[in-house]
């Protein structure tokens, strides 16, 4: 296995000047299409398992949803018109004249997930789900099947994946109050929000700058002082989860476009702005971390609801993550770890044809001993990519 080792002594993101992270919230529709892809991979998998005992060739990973079209009010408001969800890609439909019914667990995964998961939303009535999935090409299947006459995993694509640790403090800070802010006992306490919650993140030298977007929920506000008054709550929720995360000075808006003057607010009927206002994809929103974060590496590969045993846009850039975070936790005098693994289409997905790792070091000089031990970390990390599919069954590591 061909790895590479830069020591790079430039300064690296949470010691710039000027950083910027993003995270879309669990009911952004790009977030949506996100879990409803990566939900119903898992509820493939697992019935490709339970049936035929090994994972079958699927990537359903192109969903799309049409936003709808809504009347909020306050104490109030209707959907005029349910919003369309539509779920895209190839999954074995059919083994040895045995069907699968692929049709039957995209509606019901979409539909569980969509009632857990926003409170307000009534899927029956607010949701219309289109199953599109199509069977996979004969050679990418012939490919997949390969796997179980060579006994070793075979990469489906030609690819590479990115990752980087540790997480700088406003990184930290943007995912602690996505994630504080969606909590089911968050929501218990102040039903009144949205998952609709979008956070943008701007450090400038040590001052943070916090921008929240929340899908406010009309049939739990009486008025416009009611709303301001949520908005406050909000506002110190998210200082406070913020405090948790980080030492750093910060400051916090939120609902930027609100015109209190003139009655124009984000108020919702059931917490998202896909109910009217804006469509999603799978794949434009958070990356493996959970974050976006233009200032380092990543890709744009599409995580959520690519097969799990084979498919490198998925492993590489899990795997690229999990190398990076074990390089900094094992490696004593690494600060910093930035990642890339690189696939060929038909090679061993533990075989990856360059790895390339970016560290750096309180020193500037990385010793000898510790290259032979990043080496070490690196082998053993991409030796267990052809089992990361039991991770993402198990929905031990996330993709949004």
């Amino acid at each position: 296995m061909q790895v590479r080792i830069e020591v790079h002594r430039g300064p690296w993101a949470g010691m710039r000047p000027v950083e910027i992270v993003e995270r879309k919230g669990l009911g952004h529709p790009d977030t949506i299409c996100d879990m409803l892809s990566e939900q119903l991979s898992v509820a493939l998998s697992r019935k490709y398992l339970d049936e035929f005992g090994l994972v079958l060739h699927h990537n359903v990973d192109k969903a799309l949803l049409a936003a709808g079209r809504a009347e909020p009010a306050f104490g109030g408001g209707r959907i005029l018109e349910p919003m369309d969800i539509y779920l895209a890609g190839r999954a074995t439909s059919e083994v040895r004249g045995k069907p699968v019914p692929v049709r039957a667990l995209a509606e019901e995964t979409a539909t569980a997930w969509l009632r857990a998961n926003i409170h307000a939303l009534a899927p029956e009535r607010d949701v219309r789900i289109h199953c599109l999935l199509r069977p996979g090409s004969g050679d990418l299947v012939d490919l997949f099947m390969r796997q179980r006459d060579e006994g070793a995993y075979l990469a489906n694509d030609t690819s590479c994946g990115a990752g980087f640790a540790p997480l700088t403090d406003l990184e930290r800070a943007v995912l602690a109050v996505e994630r504080s802010l969606n909590a089911p006992q968050f929501k218990a306490e102040f039903p009144e929000t949205g998952e609709d919650i979008k956070v943008m993140g701007v450090r400038e030298h040590d001052r943070i700058g916090l921008t929240i977007s929340c899908a406010f929920i009309g049939r739990f506000l009486r008025d416009m002082t009611a709303y301001n008054e949520a908005k406050d709550r909000l506002l110190a929720a998210t200082l406070e989860s913020a405090s948790n995360a980080t030492a750093l000075d910060v400051s916090v808006l939120v609902n930027a476009a609100d015109d209190i003057a003139n009655g124009s607010v984000y108020l919702t009927v059931v917490g998202t702005s896909a109910e009217g206002g804006d469509d999603g994809q799978t794949g434009r929103g958070n990356r493996v971390n959970g974050l976006i974060t233009p200032g380092r590496p990543m890709t744009l590969e599409a995580l959520a609801g690519k097969n799990p045993v084979t498919h490198v846009g998925k492993l590489y850039n899990a795997a690229a993550s999990r190398l990076a975070a074990a390089i900094v936790a094992e490696v004593p005098g690494v600060m910093e770890a930035e990642c890339y693994l690189v696939s060929e289409i038909g090679s061993r997905v533990d075989r990856p044809r360059m790895t390339y790792l970016r560290v750096g070091c309180h020193e500037g000089v990385l010793s000898a001993d510790s290259e032979d031990a990043i080496r070490a970390i690196a082998e053993r990390e991409i030796a267990s990519v052809p089992l990361l599919w039991k991770a993402f069954l198990l929905q031990a590591m996330s993709v949004s």
